[in-house]
């Protein structure tokens, strides 16, 4: 019997993070300085540092729960999309989603913004979509939908150190590639 790299956009991902987890445990304020997204007004255009977090946020995390928290989904739901939207799809998702959720904490809100948070609800909302036909919408998208993200905007309005925004943000990304490109069959 054979361990067999299964997922190598997941397993890449996680692994990524496990590091940059470890290299901040030896190293502190790594991931506050390259894996973290400034806030509004705190974005300076001429930073290449700031630019390249824009993209690298999803891989730092705040400690080994936050971590855990993110991954318990990701190392679950990660192969299985894989499976259905291949390696580079999920890694493009991945990108883009990493990307959206960047600028809109840039445009929008004061706080900074890390971890793969926003990455677990995209392939939450991105699961759902697995039974997609055009012309039809799931109905575990739609309790998917309201129960993920019903939560998040409820929660908004709690004081806490979470960013619901990118979970909401993560989500809808999700739904819209879902939409956009359905799963291979």
């Amino acid at each position: 019997m054979t361990i067999r790299y299964n997922a190598p956009t997941t397993l890449t991902f996680t692994l990524i993070c496990a590091i940059v987890l470890f290299l901040n445990a030896l190293f502190p304020g790594l991931t506050a300085n390259w894996f973290s997204v400034a806030g509004r007004g705190d974005f300076h255009a001429g930073s290449f540092r700031d630019w390249v977090c824009l993209f690298t946020h999803i891989f730092g995390h705040a400690d080994i729960n936050h971590f855990l928290s993110n991954f318990s989904f990701i190392l679950l739901l990660g192969p299985i999309l894989e499976a259905n939207y291949g390696s580079g799809g999920m890694a493009l998702m991945t990108v883009i989603t990493a990307l959206v959720t960047g600028l809109l904490n840039i445009l929008l809100f004061p706080s900074g913004l890390m971890g793969a948070s926003g990455i677990v609800f995209m392939m939450i909302l991105l699961a759902s979509f697995t039974n997609f036909n055009k012309g039809e919408i799931p109905l575990t998208f739609i309790l998917v939908m309201l129960l993920y993200l019903g939560k998040e905007v409820f929660n908004a309005f709690r004081a806490n150190n979470i960013s619901e925004f990118g979970h909401i943000i993560g989500g809808l990304c999700g739904s819209i590639f879902g939409y956009l490109k359905p799963a291979k069959r």
